[in-house]
């Protein structure tokens, strides 16, 4: 393979702060790597410095010559009263292409990119298509190689699988930095992890983000192994020198300084093999209410345009809610409907009685800028107050990475995935019933993602969910509300089902939409009535009936998303079979639960 770039024992660091040391990497020809690596290990500078737009502090940077590397940032500017064209125009020329290629080249890249009409003006364009057109500005200079920072990070799920069928087959090379373990397992052939606990700081394995998890545990396993036998020599060169050998032979000077050098290295490895995970863990309320939020024919208009039209949803405790849809389909307007923030055109949203509802706002407004760390964690005093116990502030803000050093520094200068684990850590301190989280993992590293993920699934109380990572809404939603921006919707079991009604709502098809679930519609009283012996003896043992079975789906599903078993059809065909049961019996308890507590209610 031809080397297009590669970096060599590069190293860089800003004023006290090392974010690498020594680290090497490359991108060769038909390479798609992705990068991961925790908040602040340097990624997006490691990028920068391949591009050429930032110096390493030492080592060596080589590109092939004449090489042509397009790079997209982070954050992309643009004239907002320049159409798309035009700023594609504008980068096609910083290549030289004249004006017969020019034209042709413009139109290819905006039919690749999903543009339909391209004078249409910039100003207006969503996050997700602002992205789309920095990328676009990258195709069209026919790259080499394109460096990729966060580009996931603003694309919705229909934004999502455009880059991924993309990126699969771009004729370039590329190098993507992106914490999307479902874009990192469909598109990419080698994934790196740039972290300081690796002795050469990066990790790199050829093939899919499964392939990485797999030989980064075997590797952390031998380390950890070399761990406890150099363990056991210094253990030995310890008792060796507390008997007080005296350096007078070169052999025994030599042992000495051996002794010492051995017992650096193991504080070195030990350093290195700890990993501190950010502690999110959202308190429920543990209210006994069955139905915590109905919503009825609720509907919701902007001018002339219904974004949300007569849905009806029930949120119980224990469900796992996902909201479907591209940028602007009203996934956020119908969280603010739930929250109550907005009010609806039409229908009626009804809370139980003093219901705790957590609100995460995907812009981040509830964050005072101006406010340091500490006053936006508590409002007064030194402690926090979790699970009723006292905590200090410092070991608070320690739980989710922030050193006592920050808690002075206003929030406003935090990186984005500081920012938001300041939101969350806010908003753990306060019990909850509902959560209706807005794109919660924007910014953060696959560590806290994984934690965040883990606590959205134990959390007892109900979860209304809006997220791009696809990998988050397969693991912890059990249902989905799919919106087209046009006021259709459709309620789905799975993934897989909204894929399909929304190609189908792309091509014009009238297929009606699934029927909703039973446990998200609200249920009519029956007539008041009595409950059997029998009937009462089948709700008193519903409840746990419905913990013994979602245990089971929980043992299934993660049995199904075992890295070993992908390859095993039969197993993995197994897996899916007693996962598609567990659910199916679920929703027939919850229905069953419903009605008879409906049953209950009515005979009061």
């Amino acid at each position: 393979m031809t080397a297009l770039i590669h970096c060599q024992n590069i190293s860089k660091s800003f004023g006290s702060k090392r974010l690498f040391n020594d680290v090497t990497i490359g991108v060769n020809d038909q390479d798609r790597v992705g990068i991961i690596g925790p908040n602040g290990s340097g990624k997006s500078t490691l990028v920068k410095i391949m591009a050429g737009h930032e110096m390493a502090d030492s080592g060596i940077v080589t590109r092939r010559n004449h090489i042509r590397i397009a790079y997209i940032a982070q954050q992309s500017s643009f004239d907002p009263e320049s159409t798309v064209s035009e700023t594609l125009e504008r980068a096609a020329r910083e290549i030289g292409l004249e004006a017969e290629e020019l034209v042709p080249q413009v139109q290819e890249v905006l039919g690749k990119s999903g543009f339909q009409n391209g004078e249409q003006p910039i100003g207006p364009l969503s996050g997700g298509w602002h992205k789309r057109l920095a990328i676009a500005c990258g195709l069209v200079k026919n790259p080499d190689v394109m460096l990729l920072d966060e580009p996931t990070n603003h694309l919705d799920l229909e934004g999502m699988l455009w880059l991924a069928q993309l990126m699969a087959q771009a004729p370039f090379a590329w190098l993507m930095v992106s914490h999307d373990r479902w874009f990192l397992e469909h598109a990419t052939n080698k994934v790196a992890e740039l972290n300081s606990r690796y002795p050469d700081g990066i990790f790199l394995s050829a093939g899919t983000y499964s392939t990485f998890l797999r030989q980064r545990e075997e590797y952390q396993h031998t380390q950890t192994q070399q761990a406890h036998s150099l363990s056991g020599k210094v253990q030995r060169e310890i008792e060796w020198l507390r008997r007080g050998p005296k350096a007078r032979t070169t052999k025994a000077k030599s042992r000495i300084d051996s002794a010492h050098a051995l017992q650096a290295e193991l504080a070195d490895t030990t350093t290195r093999l700890r990993q501190e995970d950010v502690g999110i863990d959202f308190v429920g309320s543990s209210r006994k209410t069955k139905r915590l939020l109905v919503a009825e024919h609720l509907g919701k208009t902007f001018g002339h345009t219904p974004l949300v039209k007569d849905i009806n949803v029930v949120l119980s405790p224990g469900m796992k809610l996902g909201l479907l849809g591209h940028n602007g389909s009203g996934k956020s307007t119908l969280l603010k409907l739930l929250a109550k923030t907005i009010t609806p055109n039409m229908g009626t949203i009804t809370h139980a009685d003093e219901l705790q509802v957590i609100y995460f706002d995907q812009n981040r407004e509830q964050l005072d800028h101006t406010l340091t760390l500490r006053q936006t964690l508590i409002n007064s005093g030194d402690y926090v107050t979790y699970r009723e116990r006292a905590m200090h502030i410092a070991s608070w803000a320690k739980r989710f990475q922030f050193c006592p050093e920050q808690l002075d520094i206003q929030t406003g200068l935090l990186s984005g995935g500081e920012q938001a684990r300041a939101i969350i850590a806010r908003l753990m301190l306060q019990p909850a019933d509902v959560l209706l989280l807005d794109e919660p993992t924007n910014d953060l590293d696959i560590p806290t993602l994984e934690v965040l993920e883990e606590s959205m699934k134990d959390f007892p109380g109900a979860i209304v969910l809006v997220t791009h990572d696809r990998h988050v809404l397969m693991r912890v939603c059990t249902t989905f509300i799919g919106l087209d921006g046009k006021g259709k919707h459709g309620y789905f079991a799975e993934y897989g089902q909204w894929e399909e009604w929304l190609s189908d709502q792309v091509k014009g098809k009238t297929r009606k939409p699934k029927s909703p679930r039973s446990d998200l519609l609200p249920h009519k009283k029956p007539s008041p009535k009595k409950l059997t012996y029998k009937e009462q003896k089948e709700y008193d043992g519903i409840e746990t009936q419905i913990i013994e079975v979602e245990a089971t789906l929980e043992a299934w599903k993660k049995k199904a998303e075992d890295p070993d078993i992908v390859s095993q059809h039969t197993e993995l065909q197994q897996a899916y079979f007693h996962l598609h049961e567990a659910e199916k019996k679920i929703q027939q308890l919850y229905a069953r639960w419903s009605e008879l507590e409906a049953k209950l209610q009515g005979s009061q």
